[in-house]
């Protein structure tokens, strides 16, 4: 095959998503022909080992699939699980990670992160995954992201827990149940419950 062929393959497959260069091993194609694509400006390469087509529309959240990629046990959580789910609209400028506790924090050279060590249920439960760009990005539930900013509400504030308290609840986004639920495995149950209580009098 000639190098136009490869670069159609390569260029297709950074279609609206990241991908990794390794993914060009079960397609049979050297990584080299990436480095020419990219000295071309076909490829945009937002982080090491990660390339996405140059032509191809950014989403709202790439940064957090691109860090999935790197680093596939993160759970993106706190201020940037708010902001996924709209309850703030703040744009935190780093992403907020959780990882399992004892694990490596790893290092990006491109992208500013918050990490955040969990234990047991507090990092197993509550999470959904979604595609993003073509990864699937682990994203705590609104609820789990409400119980998490009380959690480490000496890292990001008791106002931004209360108000993300708020706005979930009169958005509809959580239910007590779900709220009481991962409180009560995260141990946030009587921190959580005045003002909780406050809110529904």
């Amino acid at each position: 095959m000639k190098f136009d062929d490869y670069a159609s393959q390569i260029l297709a497959l950074g279609q609206g998503k990241v991908f990794r260069a390794k993914d060009l091993d079960s397609l049979g194609i050297a990584r080299v022909y990436l480095r020419g694509l990219v000295d071309q400006g076909k490829l945009w390469q937002p982080g090491r080992g990660l390339y996405t087509a140059t032509d191809s529309p950014i989403e709202a959240h790439q940064s957090l699939a691109e860090v999935t990629a790197r680093c596939p046990k993160g759970i993106v959580c706190l201020l940037s699980a708010l902001r996924y789910h709209e309850l703030t609209s703040e744009d935190p400028s780093e992403v907020y990670l959780m990882l399992p506790q004892h694990s490596r924090a790893p290092r990006i050279n491109h992208q500013s992160l918050r990490i955040f060590w969990a234990t047991g249920q507090s990092y197993s439960e509550g999470f959904i995954e979604q595609p993003i760009s073509g990864i699937l990005v682990k994203i705590t539930t609104p609820a789990k992201t409400v119980v998490d900013c009380f959690k480490f509400r000496n890292k990001v504030g008791v106002n931004i827990a209360v108000e993300a308290l708020q706005d979930a609840w009169r958005s509809q986004k959580v239910t007590a149940d779900e709220l009481w639920k991962y409180a009560e495995f995260c141990r946030m149950t009587q921190v959580m419950k005045p003002y909780f209580e406050m809110m529904v009098a």
